[in-house]
């Protein structure tokens, strides 16, 4: 609505997230395809997670950063951040980046459990984490570095623990969507594990507030 509102002609694509993005890749033989995934200088910007974390924490690094990770753009920008951090010895030691994936699409956490930088052939299912339903993500190897290269993993969330983590959020005051809500539940499976101590300091980034699911929720709720 707010699209059209603009001015702006919308053209519906039968399908899922990816199929989406396939056409408008397509479409851009012939006009300008806009995805920040594909901007050169976008993760310039999502470093800025890195700096903010760093400010609020009192300028100190946590021991571990969650976010949702669909192409990845939050991962590598943390990853770049921090080694700038570092290298300019703001820092101590890099945080261990973790990235969640429902485990209805998650493309990447299956490539690093097998062990591989490549494209792994998983089942997409439809998940109520569809703002990271990316099947395809144009910087796989890179995000599997900036992965490994800090000690930390990809989660994949089923998707009764989305919705818990949802729940669990919106009952202590934050009212996120599920794509970000998944952090939340992929912390309770990292500490249920072992991976990450109950003393460490964690961050679970959320990046997108309830309001824009609010049908979705609702439907969750009953």
């Amino acid at each position: 609505v707010q699209m059209r509102a603009v001015g702006a002609e919308v053209e519906l694509v039968p399908g899922t997230r990816q199929d989406c993005a396939d056409e408008a890749e397509r479409q851009a033989s012939t006009i300008f395809y806009a995805s920040h995934n594909w901007q050169a200088l976008f993760l310039q910007g999502t470093k800025t997670l890195a700096y903010e974390l760093w400010e609020d924490l009192g300028f100190e690094a946590p021991d571990n950063v969650i976010a949702p990770m669909g192409a990845g753009s939050n991962i590598l920008g943390c990853w770049i951040g921090f080694n700038e951090l570092l290298r300019k010895g703001q820092i101590k030691k890099l945080p261990r980046i973790f990235g969640s994936q429902p485990a209805n699409c998650a493309p990447i956490a299956a490539s690093f459990t097998a062990g591989v930088d490549t494209p792994v052939e998983t089942k997409v299912e439809p998940t109520v984490a569809e703002g990271i339903a990316i099947a395809k993500p144009i910087r796989l190897k890179e995000v599997l570095g900036a992965l490994r290269g800090s000690g930390g993993a990809a989660v994949a969330v089923p998707e009764d623990e989305i919705i818990a983590g949802l729940k669990t959020l919106a009952a202590s005051g934050l009212y996120a969507e599920p794509t970000s809500a998944q952090t939340a539940a992929a912390f309770s499976r990292l500490v249920r594990a072992g991976t990450i101590k109950p003393d460490e300091k964690t961050v679970l980034v959320l990046t997108g507030s309830g309001l824009k699911a609010t049908q979705k929720i609702g439907e969750l709720l009953g």
